[in-house]
């Protein structure tokens, strides 16, 4: 499939916030006394970051509309430029062809390194006819007879004008290299399993088995129309394939997942937030994700230069983008609702049918900011907490160290989740986790200045502000509302048709025990 877009009317539109629709009933003094904790756990906030004054060179160039479709301009000059380190690329050359190789990956390594190498030889060449027009400025503040006066003019004149177009052609190049190397993915852990999907390890299975029913099971599209739960039928007239209208319980069994996931993860320091779902498409480049061409994922908006999120992690990236942060401040750790939207280009089949893979969904997406040394600590964090989370709701899942070839771009190490779909009679991911160390940082300019000043070396002792470096980041799923409806209304089903709660979400669902069969 091709480019996927979306002609929006100009009527304006909103979206209600999750929260003000959590409950359709009366609401028990015990949920309140619940939800009234939230704020106990969201800590003080602290200045944080130094935002640049002037533009950076990773800055944004604005594109007029009358020029935003006009795909010559957009080839011509990249909107971005991203802080990558040519220099190791080069001087690392094997160790980066191998990691292409493994991660099966169309990136130009030899185009990079010829690019570069030509670069740097450009700017020499640049420098030193910089330096020959400052000796003739130089030789012409003496006295000299007009003859040689003019000569030098004469020059001056000359080199002015190789300097242009030799500064233009070093422009040039410089864009070239940007786009060329954007091709690159980050680095791979050393413990990552090398090959595809199926070379994937198991990090960690819950004690135990899959539930075993005494009774015919059902799936969860079945579930959801005899419990009239999910209406797809209707959706498909109103919107197409692969959206859905959700109905009675299973409103508010979504509006119970994110609220409780809320919950859970502001306890272990994590702010809330809500995003836009509208961002540039410079910034879902910028975090690694394609926003156009063939089978992206990315909905982009005719006419703009925007796109609909597919994950919270690309409108929480983009906060910080272009800061300084305090070292004092880190880590910033986010806990963020949005609803997503992807084109799931490619996808088909029965094993993507119902829920599994939609259009648009609610998800909770944990983000993280953090020191270079920390990130493989905060890596651990965020997949334990995925794995309370899915405990605590009885699940049956196994977590998979993602092998080479399953890795995104940004990502240098990632655990996946699978739980276990008795109505699809497999193991389907319902989260991952993901440390992107500085290759999201790198390209979103977020730095943050080290605590301990640095001593100059001088008589005197003075110390100097240290050299900033950038931050790691790393992301991952709490809570993707389809797949875990999946999990639950299939796990949790009874012979008698109906769909028991699980107890940690009872509280937020105005104490509904279980779901039932409607009277006729």
């Amino acid at each position: 499939m091709g480019l996927h877009t979306l002609r929006l009317a100009t009527v304006p539109l909103t979206f209600s916030t999750f929260t003000s629709r959590l409950f359709l009933k009366p609401i028990p003094p015990n949920t309140l006394q619940t939800l009234g904790q939230f704020s106990r756990h969201v800590h003080p906030r602290k200045p944080f970051l130094v935002r640049a004054f002037s533009a950076s060179p990773a800055a944004v160039q604005e594109i007029p509309p009358t020029q935003a479709s006009d795909s010559s301009v957009l080839a011509a000059r990249p909107q971005w430029k991203a802080s990558i380190d040519f220099k190791w690329i080069r001087d690392n050359k094997e160790a980066v062809e191998i990691n292409i190789k493994n991660r099966n990956s169309n990136a130009d390594l030899g185009g990079v390194i010829e690019l570069y190498e030509n670069m740097v030889n450009l700017q020499k060449e640049v420098e030193g006819i910089r330096e020959e027009r400052n000796n003739v400025a130089k030789k012409m503040k003496g006295k000299l007879e007009p003859s040689e006066r003019e000569r030098l003019v004469e020059e001056g004149k000359s080199l002015k004008e190789s300097l242009v177009t030799l500064e233009e052609d070093l422009v040039k190049l410089q864009d070239e290299l940007q786009q060329v190397a954007r091709s690159i993915p980050n680095m791979t852990h050393p413990d990552v399993p090398v090959g595809g999907e199926d070379s994937s390890a198991i990090r960690k299975e819950v004690v135990g088995s899959p539930r075993e029913f005494s009774f015919p099971i059902k799936d969860h599209l079945q579930l959801g129309k005899d419990l009239d739960l999910i209406d797809f039928d209707s959706a498909s007239e109103v919107s197409g394939s692969k959206f859905f209208y959700l109905k009675n319980e299973a409103v508010l069994l979504e509006m119970a997942l994110l609220n409780w996931t809320l919950s859970e993860v502001m306890k272990k320091g994590f702010t809330p937030l809500t995003t836009p779902e509208i961002v540039r498409s410079s910034i879902v480049e910028k975090c690694g994700f394609q926003p156009r061409g063939d089978n992206t994922q990315v909905y982009s908006i005719d006419g703009t230069d925007q796109c609909l999120i597919g994950t919270a992690e690309i409108p929480v990236g983009g906060i910080h983008m272009d800061s300084i942060l305090l070292e004092s401040a880190l880590p910033l750790k986010y806990i963020a609702f949005s609803h997503c939207f992807r084109t799931e280009a490619g996808a088909a089949g029965a094993a993507t049918k119902g829920l599994y893979r939609v259009h648009q969904f609610s998800k909770a997406e944990m983000f993280v900011l953090c020191r270079p040394e920390d990130s493989e600590t905060f890596h651990d964090e965020l997949i334990q907490i995925e794995e309370d989370l899915f405990t605590s709701l009885g699940l049956h899942f196994k977590t998979l160290d993602m092998a080479t070839a399953d890795l995104g771009a940004p990502a240098y190490r990632k655990f996946d989740i699978e739980a276990w779909m008795p109505g699809l009679g497999r193991y389907g991911e319902i989260s991952s986790a993901s440390n992107c160390t500085d290759y999201q940082s790198r390209r979103l300019g977020i730095r943050y200045r080290p605590s301990e000043p640095v001593q100059t070396g001088s008589k005197k002792g003075k110390a100097s502000l240290p050299a900033t470096k950038f931050v790691h980041t790393l992301n991952a799923t709490a809570c993707a509302v389809p797949r875990m409806m999946v999990c639950l209304l299939e796990n949790y089903q009874q012979d008698d048709g109906s769909v028991v709660i699980p107890e940690p979400l009872r509280p937020f669902m105005g104490g509904i025990e279980i779901i039932k069969p409607k009277l006729r």
